[in-house]
Formats: structure tokens, C-alpha cells, sequence
């Protein structure tokens, strides 16, 4: 008797509809499920569905918080999808932020007085270098040796945040901050500007920058064409004369410069001071945001406001006793239908006899 079996066949042209279609589709069912979640807790989830919505988009104060949350998420969404563009998989914004947002607060501790002019571009460079090296500590063994860049970025993250966290329990901690593990307050002039009166701050437009910057690197330079077909096929990449290791080196470099940009924003535009925990995971949300954009820089914007708003919208049902969780809870079921449903994308499923006769696609 024929047995029926199931395979997955590559679709050589995925549906067009099917890409924007399924992200849709995946934040439906993330929703789906923690609204399950919250039934079976004795919540309504409308209710806490609807509270999210009204306090993080909802008023002037929300929409700024919200604001406030999605510049970083901009910065290091970016960053990673330069990466992901060339099939480099770098997991490490979180450390690159926290590397940046370290080696831009040397400047005010150690130099204090310098103008405005002088400093802000000065951490704006440290901060980017120190993101970059950190991403170079990755790229360097996967570009000669082909060591995997999931690992050894995933495990940088605890080495750059454990780092800051002894320099600002140690040699940077502020006599005066009551014993907690904080730097000293910045200058004003290590301070980025705000929009108005509000914490909206200037970090704002490094991301909008970025992103125009590389939409168009993406579709219309030479070298964004090249991240392409290398992320394509690394053997027609050679085959064309393109140099790979040097490509490696150059994006994991750019794209850690980029995070190292949002935590030199966040320690200057939010926090005036290097702390213990100055990100809340923005550098892995980053994956579920660029992910979600399908790596398109000026999506990634818009992903990240509403992704600012769900981390918001945690914060605001905390208050009525329900965890914050809930938002961290509801970003895992994205990213893994998200996922899920890339094989539907890419992929069509075949009905299939044992013996090879083709019944239904």
C-alpha cells in the first residue's frame, strides 16, 4: 500500500503577496496567542490590548516615551540588518551598544570641559569605533577561519555588559551617587539636543540619516550590490572577482558601528551617565525588527515605532498588575511566526506517494 509524505520544494520566485502578506499574519497570530495566554491568567485581552494602544500612541507623553524607545531600536535594527544582508549573522547589537555607549562616556568623565562642538562629535566617533571593534572581534575568526558569528556574538554581548557594569561598580562609580552603580552626571555639553521640551533627542536623526543612507547603498551602489550577491552565494561572489574576507571585515564593522551609534545616543541624549542597564535588550529586539522589515532600512522605522509602543504599552499595564512580560512575551511569538512563516515564503508543500507520483501541490 503507497504511503502519502510531505515536501518542502524551494519556490524559485517567492509571491510577492507572500512577503508582505505573512509578517501580517505573524504579529495577527502573536497576538492570538497572548491573548490566549492572558484568558487563561483572568485577563481580558482587549482590554489589556486596548491599554497598551491608548498609553503608548495615545497622548503626547506616550507617543514621546514611545519615540524615545524606538531611536534605539532604530539604530541597532539597522545595524544588524546590514549584516543580515550579507548573511552575517551578528546577535551582538546588545554588546556593540553597550561597548559604544562605554567608550563615548570616557570622553565627559575623563575631559569634562570641552565645548559642545568638540565633544559630541567625539563620542559620536568613540562610540562608533567601539561598536565596530567589538563586531571586528567576531569577523576576523569568521572571515580566515570561518568560525561561526552566531556564537561567538551571542557570547561578546555578556563580556561587553558585564564590562560595563564592573567599570561603573568600580573605577567610573560616582562617589557621590549614594552607592549605586551609576558614572558621574555628564556635562551639558556632552548632552545631546531634545526636540522642544521634549526626551525626544537628536539620536533621532543619526537614525533617519542611516536609514535613507542605506536605502540607497542597498539599491543603487556598487558595494551594496556586491553585500547581495555575497549573502546570495559566496561561490558566484568569488566566481565575479569580489573580495569576501574583505566584505566580512567591513560589514560586521559598519554594523557594529551602528549600534555603538545608539549607545552613544542613549548615554547622551537619555541617561546623562553610564549605569548598570542602560538597554532593556534593545540589541535582540533589533533581530525581531529587522526580521519583520525584511531587512528594508526605511521599514525598519516604522517597525521600530511600533515595537517602541509595545515595549510602552508593557510598562503600562504593569501598573494595573498585569507583568510586563506580556510586551516581551508578545515580541518572542512574533519573531517565531515570523520565522515560521519565512518557510512559507520560500517554500511550497507537496503531497507526495512513497514511490514519487505527484498527487496535489
Amino acid at each position: 500500500m503507497n504511503r502519502l509524505t510531505f515536501k518542502l520544494e524551494k519556490r524559485l520566485t517567492p509571491s510577492p503577496v507572500m512577503v508582505y502578506i505573512i509578517p501580517l499574519i505573524s504579529v495577527l497570530l502573536a497576538l492570538l496567542l497572548g491573548g490566549i495566554f492572558l484568558v487563561l491568567t483572568g485577563e481580558k485581552p482587549l482590554d489589556v490590548y486596548s491599554l497598551m494602544f491608548v498609553d503608548s500612541l495615545g497622548s503626547k507623553y506616550g507617543l514621546t516615551e514611545t519615540m524615545v524607545k524606538a531611536i534605539p531600536l532604530m539604530l541597532t535594527s539597522l545595524g544588524v540588518s546590514l549584516a543580515f544582508k550579507m548573511k552575517l549573522w551578528n546577535i551582538g547589537a546588545e554588546g556593540q551598544l553597550y561597548m559604544g555607549a562605554m567608550a563615548a562616556s570616557w570622553l565627559p568623565l575623563t575631559i569634562p570641559s570641552l565645548p559642545a562642538y568638540i565633544m559630541l562629535p567625539g563620542m559620536l566617533i568613540l562610540g562608533m569605533i567601539a561598536g565596530g571593534l567589538w563586531a571586528l572581534l567576531t569577523a576576523i575568526p569568521r572571515a580566515i577561519w570561518k568560525v561561526n558569528e552566531i556564537i561567538t556574538t551571542l557570547m561578546l554581548n555578556y563580556v561587553a555588559i558585564l564590562w560595563v557594569d564592573y567599570l561603573v561598580y568600580g573605577p567610573w562609580k560616582d562617589p557621590n551617587g549614594s552607592n549605586f552603580p551609576i558614572s558621574a552626571s555628564f556635562s551639558e555639553a556632552a548632552r545631546l539636543p531634545g526636540l522642544g521640551d521634549s526626551r525626544i533627542h537628536a539620536g533621532l536623526f543619526f537614525a533617519l540619516a542611516l536609514a535613507v543612507l542605506l536605502a540607497i547603498v542597498f539599491k543603487y551602489s556598487r558595494w551594496g550590490y556586491s553585500i547581495n550577491v555575497i549573502g546570495s552565494s559566496e561561490r558566484a561572489a568569488r566566481y565575479a572577482g569580489m573580495n569576501i574576507k574583505r566584505n566580512i571585515l567591513l560589514v560586521m564593522f559598519l554594523s557594529g558601528a551602528i549600534s555603538g551609534i545608539a549607545g552613544m545616543a542613549e548615554v547622551s541624549g537619555i541617561i546623562g551617565k553610564l549605569q548598570h542597564g542602560i538597554s532593556p535588550g534593545y540589541g535582540y529586539t533589533a533581530i525581531i525588527v529587522a526580521w519583520l522589515s525584511k531587512l528594508n532600512p526605511i521599514t525598519i522605522l516604522i517597525v521600530s515605532v511600533l515595537f517602541g509602543a509595545l515595549q510602552v504599552g508593557g510598562y503600562a499595564v504593569q501598573v494595573e498588575g498585569i507583568p510586563a512580560a506580556v510586551a516581551t512575551m508578545l515580541q518572542g511569538a512574533i519573531l517565531f511566526f515570523v520565522l515560521g512563516g519565512e518557510i512559507f515564503t520560500n517554500y511550497r508543500l507537496k503531497l507526495i506517494r512513497q514511490k514519487g507520483e505527484e498527487l496535489s501541490k
